[in-house]
């Protein structure tokens, strides 16, 4: 434990900076839409060779579903915040 303080600093920065990466990541379109397109592509499989139906609209149920939790999630989590305190 012989970091200077300037090598302390440097290492909360970087973790900092991961800190607010993962966070960026975590409410991204970009995410949503990946979760959203493998849940289409696997349901679609699922559909297709399991149950044996015509998959295109049916697999969107799930899909639909991601999107509306990930879109009020963030309310829920203000509200829960809110009541912590």
């Amino acid at each position: 434990m012989n970091q200077t303080i300037e090598e302390r600093i440097v290492a909360i920065e970087a973790r900092n900076e991961k800190v607010d990466n993962d966070k960026a990541w975590e409410t991204s379109w970009t995410r949503r839409v990946g979760i959203m397109a493998l849940t289409y592509v696997v349901v679609v499989l699922y559909l297709r060779f399991v149950v044996h139906v015509d998959p295109w609209i049916n697999a969107l149920v799930p899909v639909i579903g991601f999107l509306i939790s990930s879109l009020t999630i963030s309310m829920l989590k203000k509200y829960w915040l809110l009541a912590r305190k």
